[in-house]
């Protein structure tokens, strides 16, 4: 063309949770039989939708409203609703003005990141999230900041890693949270929390924190939300419904805004967000009509309290598994439903393989490996999907120098769930025997 018509952060968005599928496809397509660990989707997993929970939705698809648009921002209910559950917590008050509803989560993260001044950066964590850190580097067309998530401390950010990151550059206006974290699981305690907002304060920056897994912790831990300890720095709460409920399908998500009246320029900032969903009318109106009916039912607690024992138990068997295997970093999950298993520093290199028993699956895995530029973490992935089936991410694709991968708690079959996870820690072994 006679044009270069291509946006210059392009070349950042990239999806590797999504991409490993076409690899597992073509092994499956050749006899093996595939364990999809690679994303979260629970309902994918088996997750059963209980019928009170359905017939909730199936009575809002009945009501003509529920067909038309609603307010750009939101059906005012539903954020009168959310507005209301923040502030009983007692901290940073809210009204349903400062809540605006998405098509999920990807849809905001892309609002929020895409009209940001191009020269205005938010550090993310390493490892990130790649939704995030994809649209962060796109926006301007470079590479994520990044500050670290320590592998020998449960996975917590390091803080002072953090504060160089905004000190050295002044590039950086916010700071990117996630909080219970995907992909390692961790959940950030208070003092954690308390100190990301005091170097936001310090630095004069706000703070973006997804909280999407908030009401998914465990194994005795706990945290707190951005709104209990934000203070007066001005702030993004990311929330949804596609794991919690869980109704991935539905795309519904919606962002809580703190503080916006305390900083003009963060408040125009909000305002140029809102202005850009108004271009696409309003978000899908059937889900944000049902949220407050299926969050308030008497059987939506004991629901989502008997997935929280199930993972709990999962992040247990997935630890006991994995604990002892020599030459990785491995922490227990302790919220939403990740695990990220870290590589320690030299233990891989281009020569390790698996057995592979078909003929025509390992030719496929070798050719795979071969090619120009395959990090090393990758190599494994595919040699572990090519050996035993189990498809899980690279590490390397979450925004981190750290070799590893990323794996999900969700199948439901606890005997194939431990299965998985054996087979795993025996892989790793040989593999890192092999050469």
């Amino acid at each position: 063309m006679r044009r270069d018509i291509v946006h210059i952060g392009a070349g950042e968005l990239t999806y590797e949770i999504r991409n490993i599928v076409t690899v597992g496809e073509k092994l499956q397509s050749l006899g093996i039989d595939t364990y999809w660990e690679n994303i979260g989707d629970p309902v994918a997993k088996g997750e059963v939708i209980p019928n009170w929970m359905k017939q909730i939705v199936a009575d809002c698809a009945m009501q003509d409203k529920t067909y038309g648009y609603c307010p750009t921002k939101g059906v005012l209910s539903t954020r009168q609703f959310i507005a209301d559950e923040v502030n009983k917590r007692g901290g940073v008050q809210i009204g349903p003005d400062d809540i605006i509803f998405f098509n999920g989560l990807g849809d905001a993260i892309n609002k929020v990141f895409n009209l940001l001044k191009r020269t205005a950066r938010v550090v993310v964590p390493s490892p990130s999230y790649t939704t995030h850190s994809s649209a962060e580097a796109a926006h301007a067309g470079d590479r994520p900041v990044t500050y670290r998530l320590d592998p020998d401390n449960h996975w917590y950010p390091d803080l002072d890693d953090l504060e160089k990151r905004i000190k050295y550059n002044p590039s950086v206006a916010g700071i990117l949270i996630i909080n219970p974290d995907n992909p390692t699981g961790a959940v950030y305690p208070e003092s954690i929390m308390r100190g990301m907002v005091a170097l936001a304060e310090k630095y004069d920056l706000f703070i973006v924190c997804d909280e999407v897994y908030q009401n998914i912790i465990y194994n005795g831990t706990s945290t707190l939300p951005l709104s209990d300890v934000i203070g007066k720095v001005p702030g993004i709460a990311m929330h949804g419904i596609s794991k919690e409920m869980p109704w991935p399908g539905s795309r519904c998500g919606w962002i809580e805004v703190y503080n916006a009246d305390r900083d003009p320029v963060f408040a125009k900032y909000v305002a140029s967000i809102l202005n850009a969903k108004m271009l696409e009318v309003c978000s899908t109106t059937l889900p944000q009509m049902a949220l407050p009916k299926i969050m308030s039912h008497p059987q939506y607690r004991p629901y989502l309290n008997e997935r929280i024992r199930r993972y709990e138990l999962y992040s247990n068997i997935a630890y006991d598994c994995l604990k002892e295997v020599e030459g990785i970093f491995v922490n227990r999950t302790n919220g939403a439903f990740y695990m990220s298993i870290a590589f320690q520093e030299g233990v891989l290199n281009h020569e390790q393989f698996l057995e592979i028993a078909s003929p025509e699956v390992r030719k496929h895995v070798e050719n795979l490996v071969s090619q120009p530029g395959v990090a090393l973490d990758k190599r494994f992935v595919y040699y572990l999907l090519g050996a035993t089936g189990i498809c899980v991410v690279p590490l390397s694709s979450f925004a981190t120098e750290l070799q590893g991968y990323r794996t999900t708690i969700l199948e439901r079959d606890e005997a194939k769930f431990r299965k998985i996870f054996s087979n795993m820690a025996e892989a790793i072994k040989q593999y890192l025997a092999s050469a």
